[in-house]
């Protein structure tokens, strides 16, 4: 139903946010990898997952699409619910956990709060084959062009950086670290990602 949620941040803690849009407030779930990037941010997109039971409409938030597809795959395993999978992504980046599950490496991904072995290893042999589409880990991902310069929004990003006056050498540093970890991400949000990290 909903693809993203662009807002101003009206409240926010390391499990919820609530954007505002235009007067209206959507109270978002999120995990600690998302609320550590939008935590310094007056406004955020989040890309979203929305949730329907009989008792309650859930949204379910995340900074990048990579994420929430992760998130996707690991509800989609049977014993993993919402809660369960979110705990997973405040755990570990969505970068760790694809190298624990191509790695088998069911003893360290049994270390989230409320995970048993067992269903360590059920998300481990569900989601072996499902991990390379992501293009979190590998070097040569169809999206790692994005992180080069002559890519459009890598050079609007360097521009509006470079006007506000930083050291180019060093914004070109910061824009490659943030469209390396999130090739999707907007050029506003790629502006205020770098603005953290110079």
């Amino acid at each position: 139903m909903y693809e993203y949620i662009n807002g101003t941040i009206s409240e926010m803690s390391p499990t919820h946010v609530v954007l505002d849009v235009s007067g209206v407030g959507y109270y978002i779930h999120i995990s600690l990898q998302t609320y550590s990037a939008i935590e310094r941010l007056d406004r955020a997109r989040l890309f979203v997952h929305h949730v329907v039971r009989e008792d309650a409409q859930l949204l379910y938030g995340f900074f990048t699409a990579g994420e929430r597809e992760l998130f996707r795959h690991l509800i989609s395993v049977s014993g993993v619910g919402v809660n369960t999978a979110r705990m997973i992504l405040s755990t570990y980046s969505p970068r760790e956990l694809q190298s624990i599950i191509a790695t088998e490496n069911a003893v360290l991904l049994k270390n989230v709060k409320g995970l048993g072995l067992k269903t360590a290893q059920k998300i481990i042999v569900e989601l072996s084959g499902k991990m390379s589409g992501l293009g979190l880990l590998s070097e040569s991902s169809d999206e790692r062009p994005a992180v080069h310069a002559g890519n459009a929004d890598f050079d609007e990003t360097l521009a509006a950086l470079v006007m506000l006056g930083f050291p180019k050498a060093a914004a070109e540093k910061a824009v490659k670290g943030i469209y390396t970890e999130s090739p999707s991400i907007s050029v506003e949000e790629a502006v205020r990602a770098a603005l953290k990290r110079l």
